[in-house]
Formats: structure tokens, C-alpha cells, sequence
């Protein structure tokens, strides 16, 4: 039995015997430009082949039950179309129930409740979006659902505010663009200031994308990541007392060093230091890449870590660790944090016949110096969220 045929079954067990539509929403890896997409500058994520599947069936009144394979133990929660409130009772349960209230506030007709069974196949706190995979999901869901003809962008923009509004995480667009216009073997380049963006060719040939999970959980709204968003905000609110700037992913690196003295705190400093020029290194990765320039590609994407650990300070034991033991494996081109830190995963371009080596060693040494085990995946590139 596959997978979709698997759902089904377990959705009527769950729920009832009836006729279901599936949707999917991928995650997402970010290849480099970390922390640059809520300071205005730009990131180069691609959706990945693994993520989020939502079985869905309308009711006749405004119930909607929801449940997660992922989370069994907490078993069917339940709550009504006049009651969309958030609820930490409801857990990962809210981000569902997030996009809903935002469709219903934004004037959209969502008349009758849901039966929808989710399993994902996202490390859960890996940093490769599941939150925001469960977002599309529901978007593109509801969308399908009462035929709505909602956009794309206009349905990420609407999962960005849930997480923003509802949730109260701060996160820039990055995550919903890059799950919601995903396209198989594309790495998109977004400008996060003006949602323009254009798709890179990803063919790495004889290298492969290796996603290496530190294992460590985080929650992005008990880690100091908003406390990055204030300080990156002052810094800007400085440098606007002399320059006629909207974000920091305006300035260039030059322009930074001539004004960064108008930064009074030495720590928002730094943290808009490494804003600045990360999303420079971004703009140059693309390009590198675009080239066929791998090696340059892999130097940026060291230079990106090093800048998230010294300036942005958000990488940690696990994720040091991790990117140390890979950067001296044979065959490895550049590694990296990816996602917003305080745990979560690395990313390392890796070429393919060093790939076993490359998992059982770093596996083994990480084991001997952090005590439990990380995890590996080859990540596929995909097509973003859709109904299957």
C-alpha cells in the first residue's frame, strides 16, 4: 500500500469512510542568506521533496477536527469556525487553525467545518519548516475547498501573517515563499523587500545536497529569535538617522562600514553586520552557481557560518560542531547552518561518491563528542505545495 493509500485508511479509521481529497506542502532548505529575509535582503531557499500531508473532508456544520499522525498522543482536537482562537492546548493544531481565521478575517467564504488527518515527514524542531509546510497545506486546502482562486503569493503572504499574528513568531516570508512556489531542481533567489524573484537552475551534477539533523529541538518562539528581529530593528532605526534607507539589505558592504559607528549598542552592531553581509554573500552565491562556479559556492556558504556564529550568534555546540566535522570530510564543498539556528540542521554540498563516508563519519564523531546520534538526508529537490 503507498502512502496516499495509507492516509486514506487512516483517515477513516480516525474520522469516517468517505471520499477525501489529499494536499501536500514540501519543506524547505535555504541554501544561504540566513536572518536576511525579515531585514529586507535576500535568500535562496528550494523546497524539498519530503513534507507535509493534509487529508481533507468537508462537513455539514462549522466543526473542524483535526489530527496529526505525528502527534497521536494528543489525540482529535476540535474547535468551530466562531471560535478560532489560539489555544496552546491545540499545539502544533493552531498553525491550521491560523491560516483559517486569517482566510475568514481576510473576507473569505469558509462556510462549513473539516475533517483533517496530517502526517509529515519533516524532522519535527529540524529547522526545515515544518510549521510552515502545515500553513500551505491548510492554504492551498481551503483554497481547493470552497474555490476560492486565491494566488500563490497571496496565499503566502496569508501564512506568513498567521505565523506572524496568531502564532506571534515573528518570521519573515522566506519560509512560506520557498514551501508555497517551490519548483523541482529550482532554487529561487527572492528579494524579501519586493517579493521579486527569479528561479536558479540546480543541477549540482556529481554533488549532492546533504541535510544533516543536529537532533537538538528548539522552539522558534521560546529561542531568542525574536530578540534578533529588536536588535536588527534598532540598528536600523540608527542608521536611518543618517542614511535613507528602509532595511538593511539596502546597504552594501561598504556603506555599513562607513555609518556602523551610528549603531550605538555593539552587539545590534553585529547582529546587522552579519544582515548586511550575509545578503550580499547571497546575491554572489546566486550568481557564483548560476556559473557552474561550485567551489566559489561552497566558500560563501563557510563564510555564511562563520558570520551566523561569531555575529549573529545563533548556531550553538551542535550546529559548530556538526559543520566542523563535515567541512574536513573528503569530497565536501561547503557547509553550513540552515534555518534560523539554536539548533536544527546544517546543510553541506557534498560530492556523491564520498556520501557514505561523509554519513558514517561525521555520524561517529558527533556521537563521540555530543552524546546522541544526528541524522542524515539527501535532499531532493521538488515542486512546491499542491493537490495530489
Amino acid at each position: 500500500m503507498n502512502l496516499i493509500e495509507t492516509l486514506r485508511k487512516d483517515f477513516e479509521v480516525i474520522f469516517s469512510k468517505c471520499d477525501t481529497r489529499i494536499f501536500f506542502a514540501p519543506g524547505r532548505v535555504n541554501l544561504i542568506g540566513e536572518h536576511t529575509d525579515y531585514n529586507g535582503g535576500h535568500v535562496f531557499p528550494a523546497a524539498l521533496d519530503f513534507g507535509t500531508y493534509g487529508v481533507f473532508k468537508e462537513r455539514e456544520d462549522n466543526k473542524v477536527r483535526l489530527y496529526s499522525k505525528n502527534f497521536s498522543n494528543l489525540g482529535i482536537m476540535e474547535f468551530t469556525l466562531e471560535d478560532l482562537t489560539y489555544n496552546k492546548h491545540h499545539d502544533w493544531g493552531n498553525y491550521p487553525k491560523g491560516v483559517i481565521k486569517i482566510f475568514k478575517d481576510k473576507g473569505y467564504n469558509i462556510n462549513k467545518g473539516m475533517d483533517i488527518l496530517f502526517y509529515g515527514n519533516i524532522p519535527n524542531g529540524a529547522g526545515l519548516s515544518s510549521s510552515a509546510s502545515i500553513e500551505l497545506v491548510a492554504a492551498v486546502a481551503l483554497n481547493k475547498l470552497f474555490n476560492l482562486n486565491i494566488d500563490m503569493i497571496s496565499m503566502v503572504k496569508m501564512c506568513q501573517m498567521a505565523e506572524n499574528d496568531f502564532i506571534g513568531v515573528k518570521c519573515g516570508i522566506m519560509d512560506q515563499f520557498a514551501i508555497g512556489m517551490g519548483k523541482k531542481n529550482r532554487a529561487i533567489l527572492l528579494d524579501c523587500n519586493s517579493l521579486k524573484y527569479k528561479y536558479c537552475n540546480l543541477d549540482l551534477k556529481d554533488i549532492s545536497i546533504i541535510i544533516s539533523n543536529t537532533n537538538k529541538r528548539r522552539g522558534l518562539n521560546e529561542s531568542k529569535y525574536n530578540n534578533r528581529r529588536d536588535e536588527c530593528e534598532r540598528a536600523l532605526l540608527e542608521l536611518k538617522n543618517n542614511l535613507n534607507i528602509n532595511s538593511l539589505g539596502e546597504l552594501t558592504e561598504e556603506e555599513f562600514e562607513e555609518n556602523k559607528h551610528l549603531i550605538t549598542n555593539s552587539i545590534d552592531r553585529k547582529r546587522a553586520k552579519h544582515a548586511v553581509y550575509e545578503n550580499r554573500r547571497t546575491l554572489k552565491a546566486s550568481k557564483v552557481l548560476e556559473e557552474g562556479n561550485i567551489k566559489e559556492f561552497g566558500k560563501l556558504m563557510k563564510e555564511s557560518h562563520i558570520s551566523l556564529r561569531n555575529d549573529y550568534e545563533v548556531t550553538g555546540k551542535e550546529l559548530d560542531t556538526l559543520v566542523e566535522l563535515e567541512l574536513n570530510q573528503d569530497g565536501v564543498i561547503g557547509s553550513r547552518m540552515t534555518g534560523a539556528g539554536f539548533g536544527g540542521c546544517t546543510i553541506s554540498l557534498v560530492k556523491n561518491d564520498g556520501i557514505d563516508k561523509f554519513i558514517e563519519n561525521v555520524g561517529m564523531k558527533y556521537f563521540e563528542k555530543i552524546g546522541y546520534h544526528a541524522n542524515f538526508y539527501i535532499g531532493k529537490i521538488g515542486d512546491g505545495a499542491r493537490e495530489l
